[in-house]
């Protein structure tokens, strides 16, 4: 594990982890969509926290279905430096195979989940259940928003699974938004900011498109940047005129 220091700043680094092909049913379209998985390094003076750990292994089913190409977590945590070891807490959005794969290489450390999420998981026809249930597992169980550390808040976000959560990061510079699988791609995060914007406005008219009502919490963050599991574009607010 890392030892603390007070003067360390808040830094985060995306690690990629590989890439799958969403089937066109998915994909909402008329073509397969090929799509990145990202996990994101988290340094902060209380240890490094990791949100995300990749694509998991286990199932050919699963395999066969989405294609997936791996990036070792191993590999992408050295090439930041870090080993698994250093690792002092896990937040995963949510337990599908995509974003838990490495949760089995961090036995002991603890894992932040939604206990809506981790009962879904359990329940079967979900994920690849030897990456919920492994030696060493160690979850830290929430029920809605927590600060985890000063200045990092999960604050969940359902939608895409009922216990999906993402986190929200304080920084000198403002706040950051790990987002997850919230939304697929940044564009769509960013309609529904837009739908939000026009539904506080009162546009008139036709009635208009819907939005979480989470978005009303992360907007209290004012975050600077919001960043996705599954697109390498990133989300910024617009500036005043």
């Amino acid at each position: 594990m890392t030892t603390p220091s007070p003067g360390r700043p808040t830094a985060i680094r995306r690690l990629d982890l590989g890439y799958f092909v969403r089937p066109a049913a998915e994909a909402g379209g008329p073509e397969p969509r090929v799509e990145p998985v990202l996990a994101y390094l988290v340094r902060r003076p209380e240890g490094l926290l990791l949100f995300d750990t990749g694509l998991g292994e286990g199932d050919p089913e699963v395999d066969a279905y989405y294609r997936p190409v791996r990036r070792p977590l191993t590999a992408a945590l050295a090439a930041a430096g870090v080993t698994p070891g250093d690792i002092d807490a896990v937040v995963t959005c949510h337990l599908h195979f995509d974003h838990c794969g490495g949760n089995p290489l961090l036995a002991g450390v603890p894992v932040w989940v939604q206990a809506v999420e981790l009962a879904a998981a359990r329940a079967g026809d979900y994920t690849i259940d030897s990456l919920v249930d492994f030696p060493g597992a160690h979850y830290r169980e929430l029920d809605g928003e927590a600060e985890i550390w000063p200045g990092v808040r999960v604050v969940p976000t359902p939608g895409h699974t009922a216990g999906h959560q993402s986190l929200v990061v304080g920084g000198p510079d403002g706040s950051t938004v790990l987002a997850g699988q919230a939304y697929d791609v940044a564009s769509a995060y960013s309609a529904a900011v837009l739908a939000r914007r026009a539904a506080r406005e009162g546009v008139v008219g036709a009635p208009l498109p819907g939005f979480p009502a989470w978005l009303d919490r992360l907007a209290e963050f004012a975050p600077r940047r919001v960043l996705f599991a599954h697109d390498h574009a990133v989300w910024e607010p617009s500036e005043p005129a």
